[in-house]
């Protein structure tokens, strides 16, 4: 019997949450072969659109031996690629290449859709597994839950929805 004093409830767009016989953890393997297709797809997308910046600014024949060419490329390609990154994890739920393989950035807790902060925070806390010689990320193959250092710290899973 439904409570009528019980607050309402509603599901955020599309997006539901997931229940645990629906899925399976992503392991280490699918994530790498997520993030060669994020690479591709993404890298051909924020190139594009870095390399027209670039040209719009210095033009064509400017941007050959420009220090300031270079460095502009490297800063808009590297502010896009982080800006399309979290949105795609926000709005999706997976970057592309994850899309690709029916894999589904989710919280921890709830299996729904992840926050702001955790969007945000996660994308940072690339850097702490990165940095750490890259353990971060090789600690999704040891990992219970195929968590990363990254997944740990932002409180999200990775994974392979079957429904």
């Amino acid at each position: 019997m439904n409570n009528p004093y019980a607050p309402p409830t509603a599901k955020v767009g599309d997006i539901e949450e997931q229940k645990p016989e629906d899925f399976d953890y992503a392991g280490f393997w699918w994530r790498v072969l997520a993030s060669i297709l994020d690479n591709i797809v993404l890298g051909i997308a924020v190139g594009l659109i870095s390399a027209g910046v670039v040209i719009a600014i210095f033009g064509i024949g400017g941007t050959n031996d420009s220090y300031w060419a270079i460095g502009l490329n490297y800063l808009t390609s590297t502010v896009l690629t982080g800006i399309a990154v979290v949105l795609f994890w926000k709005f999706k739920q997976a970057t592309p290449g994850k899309l690709m393989l029916s894999m589904k950035i989710v919280d921890a807790e709830t299996f729904g859709p992840i926050s702001w902060g955790q969007s945000i925070g996660r994308y940072f806390a690339y850097f702490v597994s990165f940095f750490g010689l890259c353990l971060g990320f090789m600690w999704v193959g040891w990992d219970e839950r195929k968590q990363g250092w990254h997944d740990k710290l932002a409180g999200t899973v990775v994974i392979r929805v079957y429904k």
